[in-house]
């Protein structure tokens, strides 16, 4: 009886869909898929995978291009058939996302196989994650860097922290449960601010010890629990390079997968139009200073590989379009120039 009734509930709540947009049908149809484990089951047979080792995606060049491959079932099924307890792989996949046509997206992490005979089987190579955002197609990135999230979460999610035992994840990898304490886990995002600090007519942009040679951005902190959004920004502002923030604004916000998951929300922020003396905290920047408009247009022209000159000094440059930070320092240009 129940089987009947949960096929009678997806026969309604399928014709429900097309009465909606592409984008309410294809929402409704992954919470489907998180919250009826049959039917997630079933889905994994027809869906697609990306493949991750260790967290790092596997990538195929193509010429100039680097491509994120998608492969079936089957697909998959013919590289585990190479290793002992092939069957036992799927389960491991994590939801990720799906198409306008409902083929539903999974992620795999085949960490525990050895990568070189999964290489040579894909023509592909796994890629640290870091370079791989930059070097896929734009509508790739998101959804890769969201499946590493995902996976790293499951990873280090193996136990109950009450209880200490096995967590079970579900189908879709939505949520894991101890069944011994019945503690249910959802993946969490920690929020983090990026703030592009202008005084009116030049942006501050800073540079940590740990950054590639001659690159500056926005400063960016995480928030301490009970703060608001605005009271990060103006507590990590006089943290960092010693100036008080007089208002700020919001301009919009992008996941980031790195040094974890965290959902970076980006704001402008102004300072007094006094001289202002920059005073950086020298455990968490290694420079921070002023820049103005024309060094800042010449800075996003300014590829990482071409800002090294004879002298072996680095012309700034600045992060690259896939990042927040980057649609910050673009949009104080566009205000500077209007």
């Amino acid at each position: 009886m129940a089987a009947v009734y949960q096929a009678l509930h997806r026969r309604v709540s399928s014709l429900v869909c097309r009465l909606h947009s592409t984008y309410v049908r294809k929402m409704r149809y992954l919470n489907q898929l998180k919250e009826d484990d049959s039917l997630c089951r079933q889905a994994q047979t027809s869906g697609t995978f990306y493949l991750f080792h260790n967290l790092s995606p596997l990538l195929q060049k193509i010429g100039k291009k680097y491509l994120v491959p998608q492969l079936s079932a089957a697909e998959i099924k013919l590289v585990l058939e190479k290793f002992q307890e092939a069957e036992q792989w799927t389960e491991k996949s994590v939801l990720i996302g799906c198409s306008d046509e409902h083929r539903p997206h999974f992620a795999l992490d085949l960490g525990a196989l050895d990568k070189s005979v999964i290489e040579s089987e894909l023509q592909g190579s796994f890629t640290d994650l870091r370079k791989a955002l930059f070097v896929v197609d734009g509508k790739d990135s998101p959804l890769l860097a969201s499946a590493q999230s995902l996976l790293r979460w499951h990873d280090s999610h193996q136990y109950c922290s009450k209880t200490g035992q096995p967590t079970q994840k579900n189908p879709a990898g939505s949520k894991r449960v101890c069944h011994a304490s019945g503690v249910t886990y959802y993946p969490q995002m920690s929020p983090v601010v990026i703030t592009l600090v202008s005084d009116g007519s030049r942006c501050l942009l800073a540079r940590q010890p740990s950054f590639p040679p001659g690159m500056y951005t926005a400063l960016s902190g995480y928030c301490d629990l009970g703060e608001n959004v605005e009271e990060t920004v103006r507590r990590e502002v006089a943290e960092e390079v010693g100036l008080e923030v007089e208002s700020l604004r919001y301009s919009a916000s992008q996941h980031w997968p790195f040094p974890s998951s965290t959902l970076a929300i980006a704001c402008h922020a102004l300072v007094g139009a006094q001289p202002a003396q920059i005073s950086i905290d020298s455990l968490e920047l290694e420079e921070a200073r002023w820049f103005g408009l024309e060094e800042v247009v010449e800075g996003l022209k300014r590829e990482p590989m071409s800002s090294k000159q004879d002298d072996g000094r680095f012309l700034p440059w600045f992060p690259p379009k896939q990042a927040i930070a980057h649609q910050l320092i673009c949009e104080w240009v566009q205000q500077q120039s209007a």
